[in-house]
């Protein structure tokens, strides 16, 4: 896995107080990951931090698994 997902990785386990070998690209945030709407919220807020990016609301409402997020922030880059 590259840089990038190694950060998201991390901050998901952090937020989401979960073992990082769970979180997969194809991982769901909800069904796989427990995360409900104000997770999700501040994952995004944790990623826009760490990342000096600007994910919009309708764009983060999108994301459903891991790798959705990770392929839009890597398209930010």
């Amino acid at each position: 896995m590259d840089e990038l997902f190694v950060k998201m990785q991390k901050l998901i386990a952090e937020k989401l107080e979960i073992d990082e070998s769970k979180i997969t690209l194809e991982s769901s945030f909800r069904q796989d990951l427990g995360a409900d709407s104000l997770d999700t919220y501040e994952l995004v807020y944790a990623i826009e931090e760490e990342l000096g990016i600007k994910i919009d609301d309708e764009k983060a409402n999108e994301f459903e698994t891991v790798g959705d997020a990770y392929n839009f922030v890597k398209s930010q880059m």
